[in-house]
Formats: C-alpha cells, sequence, structure tokens
C-alpha cells in the first residue's frame, strides 16, 4: 500500500481543514516545497496535493507552487483542487505532475473525464467525497443525490483505473478511516482505492492495508504527530 502524505493550500501556503470547513483553515506548515522535501526526506514515494483556493475559484490557483514541488523534488505529485477543463490537465501533466485528481467534474462533466481518460490513461485519477454516501463537488459545498458507489462503477466504465475515497465527515478528526465504506467500494469496483479522511495512526494504516486498499492519504496525523511518516510505509512495504 502506497502513503501519500498531503499538502493542502490555502494562499501558498499548508493548511489542514476540519470536516472540509473552508472556516476551520489553520497553517500547519511554513512552505509548501520545504514541507514535501521533509517528506521525500522521511523516505515518501508520493505526495498528495490539493488547491483548496482552486477548488473554490474553478481553476488551479496555486499550481505553480504544486508544479515546484514535482520540479524540486523527487516526489510523484498528485493534485486536485480546481482542475475542471482539459487545459488545467496539460497544464499539469506538462509540468511534470504524476497524476491529476479530477473531483467535481466526475459528478458533473463525465464526457471531460472520459476524454481525459483517453489521453492521459493512468495519469487521472478521480476523486469521490461523500457526505453520508452522496457524493459532494466544489469545495465539498455542494451535495448530490448520487451514492458513492454509484458514481465509482460509472468511472470505472469511462475507465478510469485509480479512485480516491474521502468520508467528508471524518476529514480532520483523527477520528479513524470509514473502514466500511472503504471496504463496500474496493468490492463494488475493480479500480484501485486510496482511502483518504480520518487516519489516525499506526493502526489504522495496518487496517487499511489488510483490507487490500491501493493506497492511503495522511494529513493531520503526519502534522500533529500521531503518526509517523517513516514507520507507515515501512509497514505498507
Amino acid at each position: 500500500m502506497i502513503i501519500f502524505p498531503a499538502i493542502d493550500i490555502i494562499g501558498g501556503r499548508p493548511v489542514r481543514l476540519y470536516k472540509g470547513d473552508f472556516a476551520t483553515a489553520h497553517q500547519v506548515a511554513d512552505d509548501v516545497v520545504e514541507t514535501a522535501i521533509g517528506f521525500a526526506n522521511d523516505g515518501a514515494e508520493w505526495v498528495h496535493t490539493v488547491d483548496l483556493d482552486g477548488s473554490l475559484k474553478k481553476r488551479p490557483v496555486n499550481g505553480a507552487l504544486i508544479l515546484a514541488v514535482a520540479r524540486e523534488t523527487s516526489l510523484k505529485v498528485e493534485v486536485g483542487g480546481g482542475i475542471r477543463m482539459v487545459k488545467d490537465i496539460e497544464y499539469y501533466i506538462n509540468g511534470g505532475v504524476s497524476r491529476v485528481v479530477l473531483g467535481s467534474v466526475a459528478l458533473k462533466n463525465s464526457n471531460l473525464v472520459k476524454e481525459a481518460v483517453k489521453e492521459y490513461g493512468d495519469a487521472v485519477a478521480v476523486g469521490i467525497d461523500a457526505k453520508n454516501g452522496y457524493a459532494a463537488a466544489e469545495g465539498w459545498t455542494e451535495s448530490s443525490d448520487i451514492y458513492f458507489t454509484e458514481l465509482a462503477r460509472r468511472m470505472e466504465d469511462i475507465g478510469v483505473k485509480t479512485i480516491i475515497y474521502t468520508d467528508i465527515s471524518k476529514d480532520g478528526t483523527l477520528a479513524g478511516p470509514n473502514i466500511k465504506q472503504l471496504c463496500e467500494l474496493n468490492g463494488a469496483v475493480s479500480c484501485d482505492i486510496t482511502a483518504s479522511g480520518g487516519i489516525r495512526d499506526i493502526n489504522d494504516i495496518t487496517a487499511l492495508k489488510n483490507e487490500g486498499l491501493y493506497g492511503a492519504i495522511c494529513g493531520k496525523s503526519l502534522y500533529d504527530k500521531t503518526l509517523a511518516l517513516a514507520e507507515a510505509i515501512e509497514v505498507c512495504k
């Protein structure tokens, strides 16, 4: 299982949110690139970045910083937030990003997802963020009536190979991931499933690995030091 340390960005700084509420944003580190370098030094091969400003403005806002991480570190970079058009995907892929994560467009513009997968293949992932099991969009500010496994099946039919699943009620809480929903999703599609939201400690990492998941995104647990990145990576080898 791959451990993806996370850097969420507002105003050019690493921040964390509580349950996706932008009003709870607080800075957790001084510098995006330096934070990424620290993750690499701890043994990470990937970093998961989110342009939170982009999520709200529906376009890349902190893209230059994210490309700097790809350029100035050894990490493979995964990026989500504000990616709404093919040109946004091209911007990141051409800039050295390894994988783009399509979120809101998966709900609203499946044709764009189809076009992106046709052009970029495995470099395109879909992020499914859910409240009470139903997919949300636009920085988690909009809800839908589409159940998360139904959206996942639609994405699998399009050709998506990687899905990142976030239970919004767990995000930033350190209350443990939603194992039940992650297992439901893992059983519903053949895509690689990455868990996001709620991971607290090495016990959560072990539980996710034992369920056969592809990856785990860790944010608050690393910044609050309830989880050691190097230990998590070692357990997942």
